[in-house]
């Protein structure tokens, strides 16, 4: 089954993009961030005109995010928002089932500017996905958490890094809680499949950056030990990210055995 993750950076207007990837990769299941899109004006016929089904948790404006797969696998939201909060309204997290793996579709908060509330929300955010993780990981079937994470976690992971110290996605608190993550059990299976490659998920719009390839890697996917030992391959479709009119992250995928 290959498993992807995308942050569209706006739905309805990165459509063409988001099918035309849909088509040529054919990712069995496709976790979509930053939708910024109600689930009425989500584009559900074009969806579903691709072969998906869909579960989404959506926001006007900003935010959003989806979990696509296949029309002959079965998919079966569980849970939306992540918990600990019910005072949060902003739509972050959706829980689905697909056949027997369990599909956990996030997009952290971004946390700039940097102290400030929005660090706040984010460090807040990101303890509650700690606490749920360590549910989750635990788990005896399969569960992947994955998305826009918006942590850089090490050095390695910028190509300058010197140029995001002073971003909330590079704070030592965010980096800390990727640590506390992996020390929980999950599997970075990107940095687990390259271990020294440089490797990519986002590129900014500004000073040439994906040209320059002076990127970061974001964007992940955290497999837990029974999905963990079921991984065969990922990547970056990096060329997506030099499509016209296509955003600033690129699509990161895994294929795991059946």
């Amino acid at each position: 089954m290959k498993i992807a993750t995308y942050n569209v950076n706006g739905i309805n207007a990165r459509l063409p993009v988001l099918l035309r990837w849909l088509e040529e990769t054919a990712p069995d299941v496709a976790c979509l961030q930053e939708l910024k899109s109600i689930e009425e004006k989500f584009p559900l016929l074009a969806i579903h005109g691709a072969g998906y089904n869909v579960v989404m948790h959506g926001q006007k404006s900003w935010n959003g995010v989806a979990i696509l797969a296949k029309n002959q696998l079965e998919l079966k939201e569980s849970s939306r928002g992540l918990p600990g909060n019910d005072t949060d309204e902003q739509s972050r997290y959706i829980e689905a089932q697909v056949e027997d793996i369990l599909v956990c579709c996030l997009y952290a908060p971004n946390g700039n500017p940097a102290p400030g509330p929005k660090f706040d929300y984010k460090m807040n955010w990101l303890q509650r996905l700690v606490i749920r993780s360590e549910m989750l990981v635990k788990m005896s079937n399969p569960v992947v958490v994955l998305g826009d994470y918006n942590i850089i976690p090490t050095d390695f992971d910028a190509q300058k890094p010197e140029r995001w110290v002073n971003d909330a996605v590079f704070f030592p608190e965010a980096k800390e809680i990727y640590q506390q993550l992996l020390k929980q059990g999950w599997t970075d299976s990107i940095r687990e499949l390259h271990r020294n490659e440089k490797i990519f998920t986002y590129w900014d719009y500004f000073r040439n950056a994906f040209n320059r390839d002076a990127g970061i890697r974001m964007d992940h996917l955290l497999l837990n030990a029974p999905l963990a030992t079921r991984l065969k391959a990922g990547n970056v479709d990096r060329n997506v990210r030099g499509w016209e009119k296509t955003s600033d992250h690129a699509p990161v995928w895994i294929d795991v055995s059946d």
